[in-house]
């Protein structure tokens, strides 16, 4: 394959030119060394290089403008704006911003077409009164719509005077330097008489762009070589060639010279393949596949290339390219919104938003952890980012202070300092402390510098980002608070990228669309060919209304389509191999149905086209319930839980699913404690637990009054209030729902409360026997050579009217149901409906083996949510149907009781049978 870019070498070979004396102009940079490395090719003695410009940079060098960075723009901007509009009318220069770029765009288009701006921005104002009169009914105006209109009317000015500003710093926006560039024209010509200019591979250009072009036509100094088909040239509504078409006809310069060129290729033959994949990362994955086959040949991986319709999807590219390919050249930069330092900016810039000197646990632990920070506090050893973890959870701490971690943070102080150090909403420290922790970073990472040249890159960016913000807040002072910060630097980020650097003429090829101008590669893969990513569609990002768009020659959607239509098809032209991937699972975030390019390709019917859907293998996954073999180890860790004591929470968690069961006593895993930032169920079950034992163990042996339970009642608040404070460490009570939480606890015990007074209203004799009484007892099983206990802690033991109770306390709701058993076999089967029967009976047989309670007694539960039910006593029913149930816990229930209880705990340490994970 012969690229365009060679063609015109070679043209330009055969006429004599003298490339020393020459200068391209070429549409982007990239395509420079494209030129230099064909042009080394086709020239057989030494010469000096000819000067390759992009056209950007050639029409900056004729206007003698600098070219200034959308941030420089929105100061100076800003600095006009406050001169021009009344105090009483000045908005701030955050809200400023959001709408100013789109008017500097709007300037930007203007002058780029060389439109006559007062004329347009009369216009736009008279649309405006007109549709005042059509919208506003008033006969009086609004002082609002008379601000609306003044704005309109301040257009004109704000321009005049933005520009007269930037000229007088030599800088400018790139529609002024055009602007300029055109008006420098004639005295450039005049003083550059003896040079050749070679245009190569335009298409779409603006009104000063093709002023200066024909300009230097006219006057023999220049030629230019298009790159069209005549597919596309000579159909008349075919957008591909619809610049091409009309600077053919409007230039005069073309009435006597020859159109170069218009070719014949895309009608050779060409192997294409449309390929649907569902969602974005399908598509990647799917290119990966294409790459390992074109792999295979060196050559072919050399010219070949991928273009991303959608560059976000760079980073999942990289990560997908196969590993045989070792060379890849990305013409894109990676965003700087993409790169892991981005996001701990984002966090700090969260955090010192807040006036808050207290700070939030969570944004902390984020921040320590963070992978630029981490590395930091835990280096030669030391662990302090555990440490603060650690410290933070246990003391249930949801805000933290400064001092705190400093003090945590031992010789790291320093860093802890510069993290969370507030920035009283003073932007000059934001930036500085930013600074300092750019150097800080760097500070480590520079100990180790072939190991961390991208983390020290990454540093390089943002540090010239905070430069420039600094630089630029220090000229104009235009950013009083850290919100005004933020959003200005999220701007920033937005529109900077991380550039790669590699060998541009070797390898694989990565670039966007925009980037494949004037190249030409054998093999093409093209991804995200939907609508609303290529072409992009519709947008009304301007104040520019679209028909006085359309009056002034301004371009719309329609002309920026066809720009992308030119470079999709363009392509096409040479390509041979064509793999264009769609993504068949459209939706508004990530572009709609398959693009109109495809649709237009199979409509053509000029090539042979290969459809096909691509889509995942996915295996059919059937669920593997865990089994996990009782080894030996196993068996011994068994014996020692036995001979300390079956808990009846442990022996039901086992019935509920044996392989949690496993996890927790046997390789005694538990489940992490996070931070409680709203006080947790199982806590407030302790807080009411440890609350009724304060109240209650006093009284053993006693029996109960209306009297002493009164004097509890006078007592919740301060005894609840401290058990708070012990469970619930630092953690705040006093708002929220933590307070709320705090009330509930109160009124469940004054509930419970009120339920004794009631009972012994009723001349209910109640005497307490035991309070929170630890159980610790052998059981005797035959079958086993190793001692079993069992062991447990019984809530509440008294007498009611001579009748013992053993009772558990329950914060959440349990229902009568619950404590009743119909099948003693399902007691050690059904968690969900016998657990609750479970264990009031195994506090029961612990207390009667201990000889601590004599037979027959009752055993039940009260719940905190069902107070209303009073005592659930556990029973025992014939059938589920019949209402007959014995309530009392005699000789025979205990016996039937343990037979089941046997079974379990034989079944555990049985080293014959694993421990089977339950499908809950």
């Amino acid at each position: 394959m012969t690229s365009f870019i060679e063609n015109v070498i070679i043209d330009l070979q055969e006429k004599n030119t003298n490339f020393s004396q020459t200068t391209f102009i070429l549409p982007s940079r990239r395509a420079g060394s494209f030129l230099k490395n064909i042009l080394s090719k086709h020239t057989s003695k030494t010469i000096f290089s000819p000067e390759i410009l992009s056209i950007e940079e050639f029409v900056e060098s004729l206007s003698n403008i600098v070219s200034s960075t959308n941030t420089e723009l929105l100061f100076e901007f800003y600095a006009i704006y406050l001169k021009t509009i009344p105090k009483q009318q000045i908005e701030p220069f955050d809200s400023f911003s959001k709408w100013s770029q789109i008017l500097i765009q709007d300037f930007n288009e203007i002058d780029r077409f060389l439109i006559e701006p007062n004329q347009i921005f009369d216009y736009l104002s008279a649309i405006k009164e007109i549709e005042n009169q059509h919208w506003s009914l008033e006969e009086e105006q609004t002082q609002s719509i008379k601000n609306y209109l003044l704005f309109w009317n301040r257009i004109k000015t704000l321009y005049k005077l933005f520009n007269e500003s930037l000229l007088s710093k030599q800088k400018g926006y790139q529609g002024l330097i055009y602007r300029e560039a055109v008006e420098n024209l004639e005295q450039y010509i005049a003083t550059h008489k003896n040079k050749n200019y070679i245009f190569i591979g335009f298409n779409a250009l603006n009104k000063a762009e093709q002023h200066i072009i024909q300009e230097l036509l006219q006057q023999g100094l220049a030629k230019i070589y298009w790159d069209i088909d005549s597919t596309f040239f000579n159909n008349p509504i075919h957008d591909a060639g619809l610049f091409t078409r009309q600077h053919k006809k409007n230039w005069p310069y073309f009435r006597k010279e020859n159109f170069n060129w218009i070719s014949n290729l895309y009608a050779s033959e060409k192997n294409i393949n449309l390929i649907g994949a569902p969602k974005n990362i399908s598509q990647i994955k799917y290119v990966s596949e294409l790459l390992n086959g074109i792999q295979v040949d060196k050559n072919l991986i050399e010219n070949t290339a991928i273009v991303l319709g959608d560059e976000t999807l760079l980073l999942p590219l990289l990560n997908s390219i196969p590993e045989g390919i070792n060379n890849l050249n990305i013409t894109m930069g990676l965003p700087l919104r993409s790169i892991p330092l981005s996001t701990l900016f984002e966090v700090l810039f969260s955090i010192h938003k807040s006036s808050s000197k207290a700070l939030y646990y969570k944004d902390v632990i984020t921040v320590i952890s963070h992978q630029f920070i981490k590395p930091i506090l835990d280096d030669k050893g030391s662990t302090y980012s555990d440490k603060i973890a650690t410290y933070i959870q246990e003391n249930n701490i949801i805000y933290v202070t400064l001092e705190q971690l400093k003090k945590l943070a031992g010789p790291k102080e320093e860093l802890i300092k510069i993290l969370f150090s507030s920035w009283l909403d003073n932007p000059e420290i934001a930036i500085n402390n930013c600074s300092k922790l750019i150097m800080y970073i760097k500070g480590y990472f520079d100990e180790e510098k072939d190991k961390n040249l991208l983390p020290l890159e990454y540093l390089y960016r943002f540090n010239n980002i905070f430069n420039e913000l600094n630089s630029l807040n220090s000229t104009y002072s235009h950013i009083y608070n850290i919100k005004t910060l933020h959003n200005l630097y999220k701007e920033i980020i937005k529109n900077e990228s991380l550039d790669f650097k590699g060998e541009p003429l070797k390898g694989l090829q990565i670039m966007g669309m925009l980037e494949s101008r004037v190249l030409d590669f054998e093999t093409v893969i093209i991804t995200s060919v939907n609508e609303g990513i290529l072409p992009a569609g519709k947008s009304n990002n301007s104040f520019i209304p679209f028909d006085v768009k359309l009056e002034n020659g301004l371009p719309t959607y329609k002309e920026k389509d066809a720009v992308y239509t030119y470079h999709f098809y363009r392509l096409l032209q040479r390509a041979k191999n064509i793999y264009i991937l769609y993504n068949t699972e459209p939706d508004v975030l990530n572009g709609g149905e398959k693009s109109r390019f495809i649709t237009q390709l199979e409509i053509e019917s000029k090539h042979n086209i290969n459809n096909y859907i691509v889509a995942p293998k996915v295996t059919k996954i059937e669920q593997q319930l865990n089994s996990i073999v009782k080894n030996a180890d196993a068996v011994k860790r068994i014996q020692e839980i036995a001979n300390k004591g079956f808990s009846p929470s442990s022996l039901t968690n086992y019935v509920r699913n044996p392989i949690d069961f496993y996890y927790q006593k046997i390789l005694g895993i538990q489940e992490f404690n996070d931070v409680e930032e709203n006080v947790a169920l199982n806590t407030l079950g302790t807080i009411i637990h440890n609350t009724l034992e304060d109240f209650y163990k006093p009284l053993t042996g006693s029996f109960l009054s209306i009297n002493l339970i009164k004097k509890m009642k006078s007592n919740i608040e301060d005894t609840v209030m401290f058990h708070f404070k012990n469970e619930y460490k630092e953690g705040d009570i006093t708002k929220g729902k933590n307070l709320i939480i705090f009330e509930i606890a109160k009124h469940y015990i004054s509930n419970f409360l009120n339920l004794e007074i009631e009972s012994l209203t009723k001349e209910n004799e109640i005497k307490i026997i035991a309070i929170e009484t630890e159980n610790n007892v052998q059981i005797n099983i035959e079958e086993l050579n190793f001692k079993v206990n069992l062991t447990g802690k019984v809530d509440r033991v008294d007498e009611f009217n001579g009748v013992t109770r053993i009772i558990d306390y329950k914060t959440g709701r349990v229902d009568q149901g619950k404590v009743e058993v119909v099948d003693w076999k399902n007691i050690t089967q059904d968690y969900d409906k016998y657990s609750k029967s479970f264990q009031v009976l195994m506090y029961a047989y612990m207390m009667f083996r201990s000889k601590m309670v004599t037979l027959p007694l009752e055993a039940g539960i009260i719940s905190f949510k069902n107070l209303n039910s009073g005592f659930l006593r556990f029973a025992k029913k014939e059938s589920q149907y019949t209402r007959t149930k014995e309530q009392l816990i005699t000789e025979d229930t205990l016996g039937a009781f343990e037979k089941e209880l046997k079974k379990l705990i034989i079944e555990i340490c049985n080293p014959e049978i694993n421990f089977i994970e339950k499908e809950l």
